[in-house]
């Protein structure tokens, strides 16, 4: 019994700090109290181990554990990254129909464009890899990387509001004589994001989602600004 206590908690801070790696960027969310509450419970789940804690407290231990998997699940961090960069978009695209605004506001502007980015190029990296089915067959590899990193129609509809957001941050971006040098370097390159992500989602939507009701017009429209 000991022994079994002692290899389940061996696997159980092999997990721990597997799962601090993973996640070790999530704490610069400092406005996201769901991501802020899992690491702190990652930092007391490491302290255990560090202190040579007695495998005594292995239930609570796992208590832990199955709540910061369930806070920092896959689906649940690709819905707090595409609702952030989704309201974003949507706050955007009222902004861009004032002009007047823009003029008067355009670091702001570009700062909302570029965290709208970050965040929905955040949600379509979470998961970084394609897992199949046994029963999901391809035709060819072609298929499968046009599809790789695209799990729903979330994720494509994603993609258009990336390419959009870039489209209106390289309208404005020069046209901002008020940011510094140094802030300009840290900027995305919205030209590049906007052209890679439109291109893929176009390749997309012509090819393996061809006939699912999916439009490339608006898509191409950017691209022809964007290259």
């Amino acid at each position: 019994m000991a022994d079994d206590a002692r290899r389940r908690g061996f696997e159980l801070e092999r997990r721990v700090f597997e799962l601090d790696s993973k996640c070790s960027g999530l704490r610069m969310e400092k406005h996201d109290d769901y991501l802020q509450n899992a690491s702190t419970i990652l930092d007391k789940l490491k302290n255990y181990y560090r202190h040579g804690a007695e495998s005594s407290s292995l239930p609570k231990l796992l208590q832990d554990y199955t709540q910061v998997q369930t806070v920092l699940g896959v689906e649940l961090l690709e819905c707090l990254y595409w609702r952030r960069g989704a309201l974003l978009y949507m706050y955007c695209h009222t902004l861009h129909q004032r002009k007047q605004w823009i003029k008067k506001n355009k670091t702001t502007f570009l700062k909302y464009l570029q965290e709208g980015v970050r965040y929905l190029m955040r949600m379509l990296q979470v998961r970084n890899s394609v897992k199949l089915s046994d029963g999901v067959v391809f035709h060819d590899s072609t298929t499968a990387s046009f599809l790789s990193e695209i799990f729903s129609d979330t994720h494509l509809l994603a993609m258009m509001y990336v390419g959009e957001l870039c489209f209106w941050a390289v309208k404005y971006e020069d046209m901002d004589p008020e940011a510094p040098p140094e802030r300009r370097e840290e900027r995305i390159h919205f030209r590049d994001v906007g052209t890679q992500v439109l291109h893929k989602y176009v390749l997309v939507c012509e090819g393996p989602l061809q006939g699912q009701g999916w439009s490339t017009d608006n898509a191409k429209e950017i691209l022809s600004v964007l290259q």
